[in-house]
């Protein structure tokens, strides 16, 4: 049996559509409603696949992320294999971590300073070029991210308890405008380059970017206070947009393959970006959460969730035993 650990229905009907038209026996595992027991010394799934965002907390589901966090370590404790598990998820928890991770893979990332109280953010900012943005160490769907242009702006600003989201830690980080208002999502599947997609967006609407429509979520920031989150996945897509499939260059498609190895990532999209400030490229974002763009098989020239299908089969047949439940538990 196949468990799939999720928080958000809607964007998972494909996945679960899917795996019906494989006739895989699998359970929706809903994260936002968990119960288990710790003493247990088995589970009822051959293996897990977790699909959990950190968005989650936007949608009243704020318990569900670390509940989930628990969750994963205590099926890996049982032998029960996890597609993107524990370290998987940690990092898609922390962008600071997502940082860390490519500075020790020698990747370029925009420079930032990681802060967790208001007063920091002024010292921060001072180590920093302008412009600058300030965004929570818990991201999703690019709340509460600001812009500054200045100390004077970001000294003069108000609510800036807010952006240091539900673990209290924040990100002072300079602010590159990509180069044609388009960014690149390389997306990787099973230790394999999968696709990219490069894509445009007007920088008056702002720069959530987000190629699946499914994506689709209200703002949670006023007018005043644009975002520059460009999470291609959990943002509000915007219909003006414009997706193309782009080919990486070959270091490009081997740096991503890296950060996913390093991560424990089985699947997982990268973005990075050409900067309009200094022409460099930089890496950005790690994302464990991969809906896949909207219209795939004419964008990327096939269906992406056939081949997580054929990933998943795999995995759950060298995963199961006798009557489907996991060797560990057999016997």
């Amino acid at each position: 049996m196949l468990g799939v650990l999720f928080e958000h229905p809607d964007w998972f009907v494909p996945l679960f559509a899917e795996l019906d038209r494989r006739d895989l026996p699998y359970l929706p595992i809903p994260a936002d409603a968990l119960r288990y027991d710790p003493a247990a010394t088995s589970a009822p799934y051959s293996l897990v696949f977790n699909r959990m965002s950190p968005s989650a907390y936007l949608r009243g589901h704020t318990r569900a992320i670390f509940a989930a966090q628990h969750y994963l370590a205590h099926l890996e404790r049982l032998g029960v294999p996890v597609i993107n598990g524990s370290r998987a998820y940690r990092l898609e928890l922390s962008k600071a971590r997502q940082l860390d991770l490519l500075a020790s893979l020698g990747l370029s990332a925009p420079a930032t300073q990681v802060v967790n109280a208001p007063d920091q953010l002024e010292p921060a900012a001072r180590l920093l070029d302008f412009p600058l943005i300030v965004k929570p160490n818990v991201g999703g769907s690019g709340a509460l991210m600001r812009r500054f242009d200045d100390l004077e702006e970001l000294n003069a600003a108000r609510g800036l308890e807010d952006l240091f989201g539900i673990d209290g830690t924040a990100l002072v980080q300079e602010y590159h405008p990509p180069r044609d208002a388009a960014i690149v999502r390389v997306e990787a599947l099973d230790g394999k380059y999968l696709y990219a997609i490069r894509i445009y967006n007007d920088p008056s609407q702002g720069f959530n970017l987000c190629p699946a429509d499914i994506c689709q979520t209200p703002s949670v920031t006023s007018q005043a206070d644009q975002t520059f989150d460009l999470c291609p996945v959990e943002a509000p897509a915007k219909p003006s947009r414009k997706i193309e499939a782009v080919d990486p260059p070959a270091w490009v498609k081997d740096a991503v393959l890296r950060i996913c190895a390093t991560a424990g990532l089985d699947l997982g999209g990268v973005e990075f970006l050409e900067s309009e400030r200094d022409g460099r490229l930089y890496f950005y974002d790690i994302n464990a959460l991969s809906n896949f763009v909207t219209d795939a098989p004419n964008v990327v020239g096939f269906d992406p969730f056939v081949r997580l299908g054929d990933v998943l089969e795999r995995r759950l047949a060298a995963a199961s035993g006798v009557d489907g439940r996991p060797l560990e538990a057999v016997g």
